[in-house]
């Protein structure tokens, strides 16, 4: 029997390649720019004083003065810290909540057999397809009822459970071995050191990826909180910024500067978490 001689890709075939990876690298480049511009504007804007904002033609990001005094004003005098602070209670409360149950009920779901599993994790992603503009009367009257209108509480009891949260991670968590927990119980560890101690540092991707998203919706959620509080005290940064908008109209640089007030933290947790996020959202779903 004669040995075949492996077949070598051309010179051309690798020169062709090698070139459609460097103009889709270069699509993905320019599309990417094209699409950072307005938050580069954004925050060179919030930098400079109104009469550079107002130019015409625009100054883009070489003003010829520079100012802190736009957040100064913004932070101190409008009051945005007591929103910052607001939103950022609202949105951690809301994303440990979460995290908290969304993971409980993933492991859950992934890991015991009980009667109805399959029907009860149906029905709970049937409410994804549920607007919430259809429930937000009834939740309003639950929440009245509770004596939460116009509370912290009031904006955070709706979003303690999340349908998307407890999929997230059930996907995630389908993954995971069954032999690794089986091994645990044989040595003797008991169901929640399982979960403390083995699941949850196996999820880390996903929990990173729910802990954005949930982050991110509840730091800019607006319709709720709108409805639920009519107090100025407990306003958080979307309501702030639309009634300062609202206000300030002709003030440019100011609302770039209360613009940049409210991105920073989302990108704060974004770059704190990005190491584990884009995994998270690979390996979710990988089994069903």
């Amino acid at each position: 029997m004669t040995a075949t001689a492996p077949t070598q890709a051309s010179p051309a075939n690798g020169r062709t390649q090698l070139l459609g990876k460097g103009i889709g690298l270069l699509v993905l480049l320019i599309g990417g720019v094209w699409m950072l511009l307005p938050l580069g504007w954004m925050l060179s804007a919030s930098l400079m004083p109104l009469s550079e904002v107002i130019k015409v033609p625009p100054v883009w990001f070489a003003p010829t003065k520079y100012t802190v005094g736009n957040f100064s004003e913004v932070w101190f005098n409008i009051g945005f810290w007591r929103f910052s602070l607001n939103s950022a209670f609202v949105a951690l409360t809301i994303t440990t909540c979460q995290l908290l149950t969304s993971t409980m009920a993933g492991f859950a779901f992934a890991r015991y057999e009980f009667p109805g599993r399959t029907v009860i994790f149906i029905v709970i992603l049937s409410t994804l397809m549920i607007p919430f503009q259809v429930i937000m009367i009834p939740l309003f009257i639950m929440m009245a009822r509770m004596g939460l209108v116009n509370t912290y509480w009031g904006m955070i009891v709706p979003a303690i459970v999340t349908p998307f949260g407890i999929f997230l991670m059930r996907q995630f968590m389908l993954s995971v071995p069954k032999s690794l927990l089986e091994a645990a119980r044989i040595d003797g560890a008991s169901e929640p050191y399982i979960y403390a101690r083995i699941m949850l540092p196996l999820s880390k991707p996903a929990i990173a990826a729910l802990t954005i998203f949930t982050f991110l919706a509840a730091w800019d959620d607006f319709l709720w909180p709108l409805i639920i509080i009519n107090s100025k005290q407990k306003w958080t940064l979307p309501i702030a910024m639309s009634r300062f908008t609202e206000q300030y109209i002709s003030q440019t640089h100011l609302q770039m500067a209360g613009a940049a007030v409210m991105f920073l933290p989302v990108l704060f947790v974004f770059l704190l978490m990005q190491r584990n996020f884009i995994e998270g959202v690979a390996m979710t779903g990988l089994k069903g």
